[in-house]
């Protein structure tokens, strides 16, 4: 499972069983930022459905590599992760992967304005996927 994690949304993908492609799945909204309840309960819901093994979480590094404000909620969220689901949880950089989404979009002639419903899950295929294809190739 692939997550991107922000103040208002969850991006969440999974990948096939074979683990070849990730596919966007769903965001989950939040109410309030500091408010995680509603959040690792639905993320329970999708580990327990589809039977997943592992959690790659986006890690919202900032451009100089270093972890910021945003970089140090994800890590408490990734620690409430492991403790409500007993799973791995790998952190994977996630630099500029909303971008790309976007770019994503704007090739499959999604309009600008509908970007916003798409964007989470999108980038959180992109996250599972970068992780996958570290794993199968070496790639950094």
């Amino acid at each position: 499972m692939g997550l991107d994690f922000g103040s208002k949304t969850v991006g969440v993908a999974l990948s096939d069983p074979l683990f070849l492609a990730a596919e966007p799945l769903e965001i989950i909204r939040r109410e309030h930022p500091s408010k995680l309840r509603r959040t690792y309960a639905r993320i329970e819901e999708i580990i327990t459905e589809k039977n997943v093994g592992k959690i790659i979480l986006g890690n919202p590094l900032m451009p100089s590599g270093d972890e910021g404000e945003r970089a140090l909620l994800t890590a408490e969220f990734a620690e409430g992760l492991r403790r409500r689901t007993g799973l791995e949880v790998i952190m994977e950089d996630e630099t500029l992967t909303t971008v790309e989404a976007d770019e994503i979009m704007d090739e499959r002639g999604i309009p600008k304005s509908e970007h916003k419903k798409y964007v989470d899950m999108i980038a959180a295929q992109l996250i599972l996927d970068s992780y996958m294809n570290r794993e199968k190739y070496g790639k950094q």
